[in-house]
């Protein structure tokens, strides 16, 4: 592309993502109101996830963005974007929100070292290594190599230049490794030298990155609330299924009317779809949600 068109093309995304109001009160679309949530039920969620360690290293609450003129562009309903990449510290993301939680679990244990997998260039193990330096924790990241072949580039820039900035020890693997059996391995060999290794999951998508979402719902209606939007879906992406099972679970715990929908970066429709409902009923069961409030529906 030349350098003219990709100018052309930042401008025209820009205008598009403007927040320019199109109406005076927009409202996601026409028709009869959904209910957000129940008052009752978001003070007894709220009184649950206080109970649980929370470094709060995130910038939160982040903002709910009208894209107003994207909305217009396309003649749909209206669309909000919630600003989960402006968490804040170490170049931000999602995944800020689990570790509050996490890490917090990991200082609890007496961790003195703190593993995790993800992809060469993943986020995940980006926003770990940042917030290891930020504890004064030891970091290791298993990387899998995605690709057919090992890139120079691909796997000493970008995420992987900043892991090794923020001090982490980085580990390659080829595709198709068992990463947490590598992380198993690394794990058994830091307690020989008598660390106290603690392992998170790709993505930090266990019970407690999933407590982290169901609190991110909270936070998610209570501003569609104050900005008087009447939602009917929320839309997010789902791979290790952290985000999307905390907001199921969540949403369900609130008895909220809106939907949510995962658009699945790897698995297939159904296999997502039971990763999802398992880990919601997990982090349901940690929280103290009583398992008939959690439906894979």
């Amino acid at each position: 592309m030349q350098k003219t068109q990709l100018l052309f093309l930042l401008a025209f995304i820009a205008q598009l993502y403007s927040q320019v109001p199109v109406q005076a009160n927009p409202q996601s679309d026409k028709g009869k109101n959904v209910r957000l949530y129940d008052p009752l039920k978001m003070d007894k969620l709220k009184a649950k996830l206080k109970k649980f360690p929370n470094l709060q290293l995130a910038d939160l609450p982040t903002p709910m963005i009208h894209l107003a003129n994207l909305s217009q562009h396309l003649g749909g309903p209206q669309i909000y974007l919630k600003s989960d990449n402006l968490t804040g510290h170490g170049g931000g993301g999602n995944k800020l929100r689990k570790l509050s939680y996490v890490m917090a679990d990991a200082l609890e244990k007496g961790a003195t070292d703190i593993i995790t997998t993800g992809a060469t260039q993943s986020n995940h193990s980006r926003m770990t290594a940042s917030q290891c330096a930020r504890l004064s924790l030891k970091c290791h990241l298993v990387l899998e190599n995605r690709r057919a072949n090992y890139e120079p580039k691909h796997i000493n820039s970008g995420n992987v230049f900043l892991d090794k900035l923020f001090g982490a020890s980085v580990y390659h693997f080829k595709k198709g490794t068992d990463t947490k059996k590598e992380m198993e391995l690394l794990a058994e060999e830091l307690k020989k030298q008598g660390k106290v290794p603690y392992i998170i999951p790709g993505g930090a998508s266990n019970e407690l990155g999933a407590a982290a979402y169901a609190e991110a719902a909270m936070e998610i209606l209570e501003q569609l609330n104050s900005m008087q939007v009447n939602a009917r879906i929320i839309v997010s992406a789902t791979g290790s299924a952290g985000t999307q099972s905390g907001l199921a679970t969540g949403l369900q715990a609130l008895a909220s009317e809106v939907s949510l929908l995962g658009i699945s970066t790897k698995d297939q429709k159904l296999a997502q779809e039971e990763k999802v409902f398992e880990l919601a009923k997990k982090a349901a069961d940690r929280i103290g949600i009583p398992q008939n409030e959690i439906n894979r529906n």
